[in-house]
């Protein structure tokens, strides 16, 4: 039977607060569209735990337990026997190869993609870097974060850190770090913006890969929800999914491979795409863009991604 057919369709998710605005957000956008069309679904949410999710507490870095597939593997699997008819993703968290029979189908539009850094309330500073005295404990667990901060400022120390945004907040009200670090899209999402003492331009700090944008997967079979995706999907946003996830499927780097990704649409309809590689210690780092037409954009994500590997460290990518 055919999801045409069932009166019901539930969308996967993570059960985090985060995840569960980013559900709520998309139901809301089916609806109307579903609505629009006349027909009878119902939708609801499944809150499913992920072995990502599993592992949050103890602290463990994702490059030593599997990478970014531990967020989805649990709602891959629920998709392929039936149980979900969709999959809501912060798409930087998704693998760029799925499990066959499984798509990317829509991308909703972009929140602010910039990184955030918040130190404790004190002077400003013009440069955000400056507002860390020297051999500050900075807490982040990604290792493209914490590439470009070492490669900044090499005094800096790091420690590891995982949870939701607001535990990672609490630990530095705490004491526990003199700054940490949080996508600004996630702060946004939760009414927590204003907690950003600085948000770091891409030329300071290059965001990850799809760092702002929800994405939902879909069975490619079920034609249906893949018709009813496209109506939702964001078009600048499914342009730059595309650009950013074809660089970083090109380098295929895994989770202990700083990569960043930064993609634009220009207002003369250019797509502008830049590109990072670094070691975790910032002792490398490189950049790279491209620019071309939005019609290339895997076109132009592939070549950068290519680039950046020739151009850098054979065992970066080992």
């Amino acid at each position: 039977m055919s999801s045409a057919q069932h009166p019901q369709l539930l969308a996967g998710t993570r059960g985090s607060p985060l995840a569960l605005w980013q559900v709520g957000d998309f139901l809301q956008r089916i609806r109307s569209v579903s609505a629009a069309r006349g027909l009878a679904h119902e939708f609801a949410e499944l809150v499913i735990r992920t072995t990502g999710d599993a592992t949050q507490a103890a602290g463990t870095r994702l490059a030593d337990i599997g990478g970014k597939g531990l967020f989805a593997k649990e709602i891959h699997e629920a998709m392929a026997d039936g149980r979900i008819g969709f999959a809501v993703h912060s798409l930087k968290d998704l693998e760029t190869e799925l499990p066959a029979g499984i798509i990317l189908a829509c991308a909703l539009p972009r929140e602010d993609p910039r990184d955030a850094l918040i130190v404790p309330p004190g002077a400003a500073h013009e440069n955000p870097y400056d507002a860390l005295p020297h051999g500050a404990l900075v807490a982040t667990g990604a290792l493209r974060r914490q590439a470009q901060l070492l490669h900044a400022r090499p005094d800096l120390r790091i420690t590891g850190i995982r949870g939701n945004v607001q535990t990672r907040l609490d630990k530095l009200v705490s004491g526990t770090c003199d700054a940490t670090l949080l996508a600004l899209a996630g702060m946004k999402r939760l009414g927590l913006g204003d907690k950003a003492t600085y948000r770091l331009a891409p030329e300071i700090m290059l965001p990850a890969a799809c760092q702002g944008i929800v994405g939902i997967t879909v069975r490619a079979a079920d034609t249906h929800l893949v018709e009813l995706l496209a109506a939702v999907a964001d078009p600048d946003a499914t342009v730059i999914a595309t650009a950013e996830r074809a660089m970083l499927a090109a380098l295929d780097g895994s989770c202990r491979t700083p990569i960043g990704a930064f993609a634009e649409i220009s207002a003369e309809g250019l797509l502008h795409l830049r590109g990072l590689v670094a070691r975790a210690d910032g002792s490398f780092l490189l950049r790279r863009a491209v620019s071309g037409a939005r019609a290339d954009a895997a076109r132009l994500g592939r070549e950068l991604g290519l680039a950046l590997r020739a151009d850098s460290p054979r065992d970066l990518f080992g």
